[in-house]
């Protein structure tokens, strides 16, 4: 859990042992580092996210000749990152001015949108994933016949699967302190709060780590499995393979930038609370490198523009044409020497639906 494992370790040392027990513990660590690290690098994030995902907003609705399934996956991901960038500059103030001023329900609303923007960005980028396995390596399959209303119901059912875990985050209050220095975070104090409330953290830090996991192998496996197929069939030039399954390594580069991080701190974090209750140094460190991965875990939202870019050739067609002529000659010029507008993965299908 991210915001739960840094907030706890920034914000309650002083009260909480690392193991979680009563009395004692490491010596606090303050807010220091959090509040000098996180503001710079969470502008940056905002910053890039809305640039590169309004010009992609701009694209999808108006510029685009028509939406394919892709597309409508892709469009999933445009609303995800908003939801981050709708809720960062709240946090960012809340740092800065080290007081949470937007009263309880904001709190609420700002950790859930936080929360479900991870989830749904990897589990949207993974179903973008095995769509261009399917249309590479079982061109002929039902899947790859999907309809717009198909590609909606399977976008319904992906949200609910990634809303549903985090919805009894609302059930609950989490304003800490009181007066000026009232804070908005994620349960900290392990002698505060009811079961209830100790199981939910408990469900958040598992699902922190699956949902990096469990997505992280299947992309694994349709990029191995995309390139051993093509070199298989001996289809076009390696330089072919390569661009066939530049989707799947762009994914994969974000989810190891981006996501990573949090899942390594966060499991981190938890066994040394669980086995080296009293190793103030190491807890230190991980709380350090939490930190880190917080500013980390959301610059997915202005690296996904190049996911769009690469996984579809509609979008990328959309946005040179958007571009100045003077920007478009050395594509132009490009598009030329490759005779024809045909993307890479439509010559590729179309010479394995001739065989």
């Amino acid at each position: 859990m991210l915001l739960e494992s840094n907030l706890t370790v920034t914000f309650n040392l002083s009260t909480v042992a690392p193991g979680g027990g009563g009395g004692g513990g490491c010596p606090p660590v303050g807010i220091q580092l959090e509040g000098v690290v996180l503001p710079p690098v969470l502008t940056v994030d905002v910053v890039l996210g809305l640039l590169g995902n309004l010009l992609a907003l701009w694209i999808f609705c108006w510029k685009l000749p028509s939406w394919n399934p892709n597309n409508l996956l892709l469009f999933q991901l445009v609303v995800a990152d908003f939801m981050a960038l709708v809720s960062l500059p709240l946090r960012i103030h809340a740092l800065t001015a080290r007081h949470w001023v937007f009263g309880d329900a904001m709190c609420r609303l700002n950790l859930f949108l936080m929360f479900t923007n991870r989830s749904a960005s990897i589990a949207l980028m993974t179903v973008v994933a095995i769509y261009r396995y399917f249309k590479v390596v079982h061109p002929h399959h039902r899947f790859n016949r999907m309809t717009k209303r198909q590609a909606v119901w399977v976008s319904v059912g992906v949200w609910l699967l990634v809303v549903a875990p985090r919805v009894p985050m609302l059930a609950y209050s989490h304003i800490k302190g009181s007066g000026n220095s009232t804070q908005c975070f994620f349960f900290t104090s392990y002698k505060e709060g009811s079961r209830a409330l100790l199981v939910l953290v408990a469900m958040h830090r598992i699902l922190t780590v699956l949902e990096f996991v469990f997505p992280f192998a299947l992309l694994l496996f349709c990029s191995l499995r995309i390139a051993g197929f093509l070199r298989q069939r001996q289809l076009g030039k390696p330089d072919k393979v390569r661009k066939a399954i530049r989707v799947c390594v762009v994914i994969i580069v974000v989810f190891l930038v981006c996501f990573l991080p949090t899942t390594v701190t966060t499991v981190g974090l938890w066994a040394v609370r669980s086995f080296r209750p009293w190793d103030c140094a190491t807890f230190y460190t991980f709380t350090q490198l939490t930190i880190v991965s917080f500013g980390l875990n959301f610059l997915n939202s202005a690296l996904d523009p190049l996911v769009y870019v690469f996984s579809s050739s509609m979008f990328r067609k959309a946005l040179i044409s958007s571009l100045p002529r003077c920007l478009r000659c050395h594509q132009d010029a490009a598009s030329t020497e490759t005779s024809g507008t045909k993307s890479t993965s439509e010559q590729e299908l179309k010479s394995m639906r001739a065989e």
